[in-house]
């Protein structure tokens, strides 16, 4: 018997693999394409099923994981759209630093590098704020507000801060009740978007922390709102490519079967998981992925296979291991609000 034209076995593994998939995007916005297409490249499919595939399973899991962050009041619309708008223009921009370096043979070496680096500096920066900040708020988890509740001002990072102190005309009020200049929200949108176009990614792992640490969004409504964005992304590049027939639903549909309520689980649990554990899963799975694109890098320059398999063992050991540990959280958490509501109705 064979499913969806694909062996029993294959079909389990891309549900599993969807659901796994499905609690990170779910959980921190970002992750799909960083996992699927790899993976789907590792099992052999041609690079253009790989990518339209991979983009179609974003953009699926992108809208179920928005719904639910809808449904806690965890989307900024207003603030999403802009970030789109922007985005889209630092896209087109550092696609164009990526045509000048293949001009000059040196694309492939300074992108790696500087991949890399970004997300070893990222996953580094947001882990190590996070393990200083543990232990200083309420680790209960379920605090976190929705995007028209106000932010308590001493959780808005010192750099957020500084750039909200620019009174630059137009003012905007975004999630939180944060008032914030036009022009610097824009600006923090082209230049993630510049970084995405450079690197030729998502950006997920670059919009989530810039729209904490840059412009003060809480975290669940930076997630909730990167996923709205996501959705469009998504969406236009599975357009694209199922047009030029890159899209293979008897990989698109299991994955989807799988995400389906693994983004829902992720969704949720940034309602009921520390914000500050967030924070740091969302570091050591940046970390994780850093060493993992370190090794690929080195199989591809050194033409070593067994580096690349490596590369990609660690990024999914590494969302293994860190989506098993957000759900394990969001369990513990339940646990520890029933007791106390048990403990303080006795």
């Amino acid at each position: 018997m064979e499913p969806f034209g694909i062996a029993l076995t294959t079909l389990v593994l891309f549900v599993s693999f969807g659901f796994m998939v499905g609690v990170l995007f779910g959980f921190f916005g970002m992750g799909g394409s960083f996992l699927v297409t790899p993976a789907l490249l590792v099992m052999g499919y041609p690079a253009r099923v790989a990518v339209g595939s991979g983009m179609a399973f974003v953009f699926g899991t992108a809208v179920i994981a928005t719904l639910k962050h809808h449904d806690l009041g965890q989307v900024d619309y207003k603030l999403g759209g802009l970030m789109i708008a922007g985005t889209t223009a630092g896209i087109e921009v550092g696609s164009l630093f990526v045509y000048r370096l293949e001009e000059l043979g040196l694309a492939s070496g300074v992108i790696g590098v500087t991949y890399v680096g970004l997300l070893g500096a990222i996953g580094l920066f947001v882990t190590r704020n996070a393990l200083k900040n543990d232990g200083s708020e309420d680790s209960g988890g379920g605090h976190h507000k929705g995007a028209d509740e106000e932010i308590d001002p001493d959780a808005i990072p010192d750099i957020a801060k500084k750039i909200q102190s620019y009174r630059v005309p137009p003012m905007m009020t975004i999630a939180g009740g944060i008032q914030v200049s036009l022009w610097m929200v824009l600006g923090v949108a082209f230049a993630t978007g510049l970084l995405s176009g450079f690197l030729g990614v998502g950006g997920g792992f670059i919009r989530m922390p810039a729209m904490f640490y840059l412009i003060g969004v809480p975290v669940p409504v930076a997630v909730g709102t990167d996923l709205f964005e996501i959705v469009f992304s998504g969406g236009f590049g599975a357009f694209t490519y199922g047009l030029n027939g890159g899209v293979d639903l008897s990989i698109v549909a299991p994955l989807l079967a799988g995400s389906a309520l693994g983004a829902r689980i992720g969704s949720a649990a940034t309602n009921i998981v520390n914000e500050d554990d967030i924070k740091i899963y969302f570091g050591l799975m940046l970390l994780g992925g850093s060493i993992a694109v370190a090794f690929q890098q080195a199989g591809d320059y050194f033409a070593v296979e067994l580096f690349n398999t490596v590369g990609f063992a660690l990024i999914l050991l590494s969302a293994f291991m860190v989506s098993g540990a957000v759900i394990y959280s969001t369990i513990t958490t339940i646990r520890k609000q029933s007791n106390a509501a048990a403990a303080s109705a006795d």
